[in-house]
């Protein structure tokens, strides 16, 4: 008799699908930058190259790049690694942790390409938090600063890697440390750093590659020390675009990929099975405790003074000259039709990219996590999210631009919800395929035995156990689809504009007024979502 394989069939076309999909939406764009970084008027050639290599200062601009990135990145994983050891392992109040928690996750609500105006007019000459601690020891414009905005722009994303593996760190394993007769830093080591190695190797890279590939800090706050982002953009996007030297410098970028992908591999052998961690408390330590909630009070102070401006500056008459409270700048915008056109659009971008992706992306994790099919073609899903997780936005925004200009996809929404569902699978990918691998391997085959087909079996049983997850995707997708800016800036035109290419146009005309309106019309939007998903995912898991 042979073996009941519940959903072969369909297993086998939705790996079809799948493949071809990210054949197209991801390979293809990929391989159109190779191609035209070594192609020009249909013939092969290596002038891009040589004209790459002529600029002045590339060698420089490279170095830059690294160096920003990899301080940024490095202080950033740090910083996000004491933030959720302190959430573990300290004995403050619970409502405290929640606060951090909110604290560290507020900035995600924010365009990133506003985080360089909220730092210039922080910390600038005439900044708001100028006014109150006096001026910063280094000047904000330039290398000091631009790592100085990274790190802010970097440490939410990295404490969510990292808080989320702390939470399966076993607390018993301290007790047992101490009782060894172990030191206290050996403890630490054992308990906090060693479970977490893996997350927090993952999290510098997450951080690097965000501030890697990141164009709007450096382009408002870098001065005249340029990193190779921002040359991308204007050899892609400048008075006299050229495709050739861009396509180069996409490559260029694909380089640090090509090390994540060896260092994720590494890291992943510094995971370990951690089971269920057992509901021990911390053990109680007044100098402990009051070290961390005094460093949360530094980190609140940090967010506070970076980011009070977005909220004070569109409500004053002219900052910082006329401080005056008005309405004028926020009901001026408000009234504008072409704004909800804008805000509109954005929404019905971040909305079918959110549907689309959390619908492909568990389609991924299930052939992934419960099909039988060979390990190679379960493999390459694994493939297409870490391809995902390590190419930079910038380069899958010029792969789109080459592969599908002049194709009825060309400055149409369809590209852009597109180019967001690669772009930001790899975190609902890694969701799914977790929650898939814990539901019990045998329910298709017991739906079979039991006359429903695969399909059924699905729909009846492994969705509504799926459903708090499928919440967390669609929210993912939803908040990044709103906040993203370097891949879907090439891609974007008069037709097709949403509110962050809105405000990168803005920046031209240091219209701060209207940019922190915007951005404070994004930051409600998501943090009103924010309340709805968190209320979808409590009714689904008292449901479930």
């Amino acid at each position: 008799m042979k073996p009941i394989r519940p959903g072969r069939r369909e297993y086998r076309i939705g790996f079809l699908l799948v493949a071809l999909l990210f054949g197209a939406a991801l390979v293809f764009p990929a391989g159109a930058v190779l191609v035209r970084a070594f192609e020009e008027g249909g013939a092969w050639t290596l002038e891009h190259w040589t004209k790459l290599l002529q600029v002045p200062d590339f060698w420089p601009m490279m170095g830059r790049s690294f160096l920003s990135a990899g301080v940024s990145a490095l202080i950033s994983s740090t910083l996000a690694f004491f933030a959720a050891y302190g959430l573990r392992f300290s004995t403050i109040p619970q409502r405290m942790k929640r606060a951090v928690e909110l604290m560290m996750l507020l900035p995600l609500f924010l365009p990133s390409i506003t985080y360089g105006f909220a730092v210039i007019y922080a910390f600038g000459r005439m900044g708001l938090a100028t006014g109150l601690i006096g001026r910063l020891p280094f000047t904000i414009y330039g290398p000091a600063g631009l790592v100085f905005t990274n790190v802010l722009y970097t440490l939410p994303p990295a404490f969510l890697v990292i808080s989320n593996a702390m939470r399966y760190a076993d607390l018993r394993w301290a007790t047992v440390s101490r009782v060894m007769g172990d030191s206290p830093l050996r403890t630490f080591w054992a308990t906090a750093v060693r479970p977490s190695a893996g997350a927090v190797i993952a999290a510098f890279i997450l951080a690097f590659f965000l501030a890697f590939t990141d164009f709007g800090i450096p382009i408002s706050i870098a001065g005249s020390w340029s990193v190779i982002a921002t040359e991308l953009y204007s050899a892609m996007m400048g008075a006299a675009p050229d495709f050739g030297l861009g396509a180069a410098l996409a490559v260029v970028m694909l380089i640090p990929s090509a090390a994540a992908v060896w260092l994720l591999k590494r890291a992943e052998k510094l995971n370990y099975e951690a089971g269920v961690p057992s509901g021990e408390p911390p053990r109680p330590n007044r100098i402990r405790d009051l070290l961390i909630t005094l460093y949360y009070a530094l980190l609140a102070l940090f967010m506070i003074l970076a980011f009070a401006v977005v909220f004070v500056i569109p409500f004053v008459e002219s900052w910082p000259y006329r401080p005056e409270f008005t309405m004028r700048h926020v009901e001026g915008l408000l009234r504008d039709p072409d704004v909800w056109t804008l805000y509109g659009r954005t929404i019905a971008m971040a909305l079918l990219s959110a549907a689309f992706g959390t619908a492909i992306s568990f389609a991924a994790a299930m052939i992934r996590a419960r099909s039988e099919l060979p390990t190679p073609c379960r493999t390459l899903m694994d493939g297409f999210a870490m391809a995902t997780s390590t190419l930079p936005g910038m380069v899958l925004g010029v792969g789109y631009l080459l592969a599908f200009s002049g194709t009825p996809l060309e400055n149409t929404l369809a590209v852009l919800v597109l180019c967001n569902l690669v772009h930001f699978l790899a975190t609902p990918y890694i969701m799914a395929t977790s929650a898939l691998s814990k539901m019990n391997s045998g329910w298709e085959t017991t739906g079979v035995l039991m006359g429903d087909t695969w399909f059924k079996t699905v729909r009846r049983v492994i969705l509504p156990n799926a459903r708090t997850t499928l919440v967390q995707m669609f929210e993912t997708y939803f908040i990044n689809s709103t906040v993203t800016i370097s891949a879907i800036v090439f891609l974007t035109s008069a037709s097709t504009e949403v509110i962050t290419t809105k405000i990168r146009e803005l920046q031209h005309f240091e219209s701060v007024d209207r940019i922190f309106v915007l951005s404070l019309l994004i930051f409600f939007t998501n943090a009103a979502a924010k309340v709805l998903f968190d209320r979808l995912q409590k009714t689904s898991g008292e449901n479930a």
